[in-house]
């Protein structure tokens, strides 16, 4: 291949003129290229070099080696020196030298045309007879030699991965500006261009445009520009990439490549510096420019590579190993494992490349072991598998699955005695989720025969933990059953108790107290801070036993149920003390060994995980199961929720018989007999409450969730179960709760509390006596029990029980209402409520008086009109609240009745009257002649000193309803009277 040639300098007057012309063309060369060649050649000498230089000085002067892009697609490759003076002796001469290489066209043997460097096939001067001797071939000079340029990419070392990054990026992107290379010696320059191609792309080195030296870089047209430290200076830049290597490097990091010359983002030109400085340029040629096998053949090589070339190499590695063969795969894994990350980057870039690429290197090791595991000999496995487990147990990352064929048996030996101490560490650890290492390295202890077993306890009580913490698992009161309701419709609720309770306490009269542990204070602090009604009976309900959703009281005196144990009988007169009946374990955040630390959320891979640790380790089962079931008889509710996701293996297993009721109890059931529920939990749990009272109170829990029996249930557990068994239960206060707090209609109150009294009589606070003395009075009334003095009776076991709980008050006013409107009371009883002025039992009679069944009776019964007119035109005078009553009553509820009954019952009613005298058959006559209610009701209420500023109007009833009557105080006409009823 003949190359075509030009020569350019100042010569003398010839055919082609005088002064810079071109003194010998190739004949083939076109005149374009000659045009467009005369403006791309030049030199301007430096500044600070001699003007008049000698030959010695004249040698030191640089070279300007370039390649030139041309506009025809072709390249210009062209040596200029400075060679002083011209035929005139003049000076600032020079001679080019440059050879056109056509659209495709390479050099001899397919060389690079930074090759041609210094070779002896340029020429300082023109030819003597004008015409270019034929090139073939080009010597590359000693500079470019492998020994050389090495030499060169070490004392170049803090700079080399910069520049090679900056001339890869304008090599892909001719848009991405120029490389600006600050050298005092043009051979530099010409090294460092060298450097850069060997690592590029063949094609994008045969097109990489250079120039060794120019003196003014602004001008410059090539991608790579060479200057002396007395050129015209640029600006770092987007149009310049500026590295001055006549100056140290920056104590400090620079900013990153598109700022600075200083630090380094790109991998690959880290890995090509590191590939220069270790002399093995050879693996450029062999494996190419990709990151991936070039830090792969860089690994084999024994070349330090950083954590992000490791990883490169483990992935590219990873997706070739099913065609590498299997001795060449053996090498590459053997390298990999045996490979350290190098430590070479610069202060700048560690914290951002340090630890995230090292991690990812483990990472990407965890990754090609999966790939090869099973898939190649142990021999090949080996060593990743034993590089993967220790970067696992000692880096703190996840643990992956090795399989015992991954190993032969000495080097599992061997690794067990390395590995021992990290692995037990991180099993024992209280700041890793229980669900994650602890778990994975329990599986390589077994692998390793590492025993572990004295660490399991404690990794069982923060597994139970971290399950309790599960979302699902986080019992709120309000979310425990079916929301509160205003009615008793249904069974299992009930409507508001005392109004002592509206601050969330335990009511006065249950001896029951809030939780002494962490556990059931953070559970109570779910609840209550949830927002449970105020005083319910649901908040009642939450604060037994077990307290999902428990009181937020903590530190109760002896310790109260601390443990799930039972209250024991105390004194007469006093609720009782805690007792030690329940089972003792890990509650709440707390373990054998103290406090646990908090963990993280536990999800359904964590769970399968688990599951599968609990199915391969009996002793961690029976541990987990243990703390488990501890909780469990603290919380049951949140532990069946808990299990209903995490679906272990409870029910087959023997013992651990609170967990066993939660696993078989669906949370929310709601539905069904209630009693055949609780019958069912209590079979699950393998034991009989007799012999293991506690289980007593986790079915109580789990089938009544923050709410409380009604009275059949309570009778019929108290019955069945005895009174021992719920003493040592500690559910007797549940029972006792349930009878106090009890809306007045369920009809088994009554009997529930003479139950309670007979079985625990030595055992009831005074106030709790009293007020159940008050239940089992109210159920009496109206049967031949019912003895004398009921009013009088009820106010002083009132006293005694002050205060007395709202719905047992109730319950006695409804009673006590009933029985003194039913007729046949003994003497004195009417006396005596009017004398009492008890606003609530009035207003109880009151109401019962306005019911249906009064009302019904009244029209039906004319001496019971008569009853009712004799009782409520009485003790006038008795008490204000009194007269108010009967007045509202005689004009509300009988004036209507009477106004619309017929003759012959008026006659009948009257009739009644006479039998019972003094007087009566006269007031009814005047009462219920027009014009006249109003003199007499007067005369009951005293509502003549009410207008003059009296009590008239204060009571709110039905007699305030309404507008009030025509014709003074009486019933309108019988018409309208008969539309009012």
């Amino acid at each position: 291949m003949t190359l075509s040639q030009l020569h350019y300098t100042s010569a003398p007057p010839g055919p082609g003129g005088s002064g810079f012309r071109f003194t010998a063309v190739s004949a083939d060369v076109p005149q374009g290229v000659l045009r467009e060649a005369e403006q791309l050649i030049g030199y301007e000498p430096p500044r600070d070099f001699p003007a008049r230089p000698d030959a010695d000085e004249l040698a030191d002067f640089p070279t300007a080696f370039s390649l030139s892009e041309l506009s025809d697609g072709g390249r210009l490759l062209s040596r200029c020196v400075y060679t002083g003076v011209d035929y005139s002796g003049r000076w600032g001469n020079f001679h080019a030298h440059a050879l056109h290489l056509p659209p495709g066209g390479r050099l001899p043997d397919g060389a690079l045309p930074i090759a041609a460097w210094e070779s002896r096939r340029w020429c300082r001067a023109t030819p003597a007879d004008g015409r270019p001797e034929p090139i073939d071939r080009f010597e590359p000079s000693g500079l470019m030699q492998q020994e050389a340029l090495v030499a060169f990419a070490v004392s170049r070392a803090d700079r080399l991965a910069a520049v090679l990054a900056d001339v890869r990026a304008v090599a892909d992107d001719p848009g991405a500006g120029q490389v600006v290379l600050v050298e005092r010696d043009s051979a530099a320059v010409a090294q460092w261009i060298a450097l850069a191609c060997a690592v590029l792309p063949r094609e994008q080195a045969h097109r990489l445009t250079f120039t060794t030296y120019t003196r003014r870089p602004e001008r410059a047209r090539q991608q790579i520009i060479g200057v002396l430290p007395s050129s015209e200076t640029v600006a770092y830049g987007h149009r310049h990439r500026v590295h001055d290597c006549t100056r140290p490097p920056a104590p400090t990091a620079p900013p990153a490549p598109a700022t600075s010359a200083g630090a380094v983002a790109d991998p690959w030109a880290e890995v090509c510096a590191l590939v220069w400085r270790a002399g093995r340029p050879d693996l450029f040629r062999q494996h190419g420019p990709d990151l991936g096998p070039l830090a792969a053949a860089a690994l084999t090589a024994r070349v330090p590579l950083p954590p992000a070339a490791l990883t490169a190499a483990t992935h590219w590695v990873r997706d070739r190993a099913g065609s590498l063969p299997e001795d060449e795969l053996a090498q590459l894994v053997t390298a990999l494992c045996e490979a350290r990350p190098s430590d070479d980057t610069r202060p700048a870039d560690k914290e951002a490349a340090g630890t995230a690429s090292a991690g990812d290197f483990v990472a990407g090791l965890t990754s090609l072991f999966e790939r090869l595991d099973g898939q190649v000999p142990a021999f090949v496995s080996a060593p990743l598998a034993a590089r993967v487990l220790t970067a696992a147990v000692r880096g703190g990352g996840p643990v992956p699955v090795v399989h015992g064929a991954s190993f032969p048996p000495e080097a599992r030996t061997r690794l067990g005695a390395e590995l021992g101490y990290a692995i037990r560490s991180g099993v024992a650890d209280p700041a890793q989720p229980p669900t994650g290492r602890p778990l994975g390295l329990l599986r390589v202890a077994d692998l390793l025969e590492v025993d572990c077993t004295d660490l399991l306890p404690d990794l069982a009580a923060r597994l139970a933990q971290a399950l309790m913490d599960i979302p699902e698992a986080r019992v709120h009161p309000s979310t425990t059953g079916p929301q509160p309701r205003t009615d008793a419709g249904h069974p299992g609720r009930r409507t508001p108790a005392a109004t002592a309770d509206r601050d969330g306490a335990i009511p006065w009269w249950s001896t029951r107290t809030g939780p002494s542990h962490p556990g059931a204070e953070a559970a109570a602090r779910t609840g209550y801070e949830a927002g449970f009604g105020a005083g319910s009976r649901t908040d009642i309900g939450a604060r037994t036993g077990m307290r999902d959703g428990a009181d937020p009281r903590v530190g109760a005196p002896g310790g109260a149920e601390r443990d799930g144990g039972a209250g024991t009988p105390g004194t007469p007169g006093t609720a009782g003390t805690a007792g030690t009946a329940g089972p003792v374990g890990p509650v709440g955040p707390t373990g054998p060994t103290g406090p646990v630390d908090s963990v993280g959320p536990v999800g359904p891979e964590d769970l399968a995980v688990l599951r599968d640790a609990v199915a391969a380790h009996p002793t961690l089962r029976i541990a987990l199961f243990g703390a488990l079931d501890a909780i469990a008889g603290d919380r049951p509710v949140s532990a069946a929720r808990m299990l209903a996701v995490a679906d272990l293996p409870v029910r087959g297993h023997p013992g651990f018989p609170h967990l066993r009721m939660c696993a078989s109890h669906a949370p929310l059931a709601g539905a069904g007999d209630r009693l055949t529920a609780f019958h069912g939990v209590v079979r699950s749990a393998g034991v009989s409450p007799h012999t293991e009272p506690a289980v007593l109170r986790t079915a109580l829990n789990l089938v009544w969730p923050g709410e409380l029996p009604t009275g059949q249930e309570a009778s019929l557990l108290l019955n069945e179960l005895g009174s021992d068994t719920h003493r040592a239960a500690g559910t007797r206060d549940l029972l006792i709760d349930a009878a106090l707090a009890a809306p007045a209609d369920d009809r088994d109150i009554p009997a529930l509390a003479a139950d309670l009294l007979r079985c625990f009589t030595t055992e009831l606070a005074p106030e709790q006596r009293a007020a159940l003395l008050l239940l089992e009075f109210a159920g009496l009334l109206g049967t031949e029990g019912e003895g004398l003095d009921w009013v009088r009776r009820a106010a002083a076991l009132g006293a005694n029980a002050r205060p007395v709980p709202a719905p047992v008050l109730e319950r006695v006013h409804r009673a006590l209402a009933r029985r003194l409107l039913r007729g046949s009371a003994p003497p004195g009883e009417l006396y005596a409520l009017a004398l009492s002025g008890d606003a609530g039992l009035l207003a109880a009679y009151e109401a019962a008086a306005q019911s249906n069944r009064v009302g019904d009776r009244l029209r039906t019964v004319p001496g019971y009109v008569a009853d009712c007119f004799c009782d409520w035109s009485s003790h006038a005078g008795a008490h204000p609240a009194w007269d108010e009553t009967c007045a509202a009553l005689l004009a509300k509820v009988l004036r209507p009745i009477v106004r619309a009954l017929p003759a012959e019952d008026l006659a009948l009613v009257e009739s009644s009257l006479d039998r019972a005298g003094r007087g009566k058959p006269d007031a009814f006559r005047a009462w219920n002649r027009p014009g006249t209610l109003g003199r007499l009701a007067g005369r009951f209420t005293g509502r003549g000193r009410g207008r003059d500023g009296g009590r008239d109007g204060g009571r709110d009833s039905v007699r305030d309803n309404g507008p009030s009557p025509r014709y003074g105080d009486v019933a309108p006409p019988p018409g309208e009277g008969r539309e009012h009823r």
